[in-house]
């Protein structure tokens, strides 16, 4: 339980909803639509649309085939889901109490000298 009464494993990002935040993140930046995707990886539209918003767990043969339609190894894709999942259940920083000044801000990490901070958002 959290302070707030609600149970911990409620907090947390599930695996589902983490795979479609990135999948659709990624078909967005590719400039695709999800027509094109699921022509291109043999689904139907709405299934593909109930995958990238957390409804449906897709098999492997499923997920290997939107990864080939957005020219993904299922390997990329899991290092995106991993990073979608720290960033969901990350810890707020507060970078103004970092000491010397902040270098560099990329993908969701800002780093500071040799250390790294990693970025998130409280929901």
């Amino acid at each position: 339980m959290t302070r707030s009464g609600v149970p911990s494993n409620l907090n947390r990002m599930l695996l589902r909803h983490a795979i479609g935040a990135a999948l659709r993140r990624i078909r967005l930046d590719a400039g695709r639509t999800l027509r094109e995707v699921s022509r291109d990886a043999n689904i139907s539209m709405p299934y593909l649309s109930e995958i990238e918003r957390g409804r449906k767990e897709p098999s492997s043969e499923i997920l290997a085939g939107i990864c080939d339609a957005l020219g993904l190894t299922l390997l990329d894709l899991l290092n995106e889901v991993s990073l979608e999942t720290q960033f969901a259940e990350g810890v707020v920083v507060d970078l103004t109490a970092a000491t010397g000044s902040v270098t560099a801000i990329a993908a969701g990490r800002a780093t500071q000298g040799a250390d790294e901070v990693a970025l998130a958002v409280a929901a």
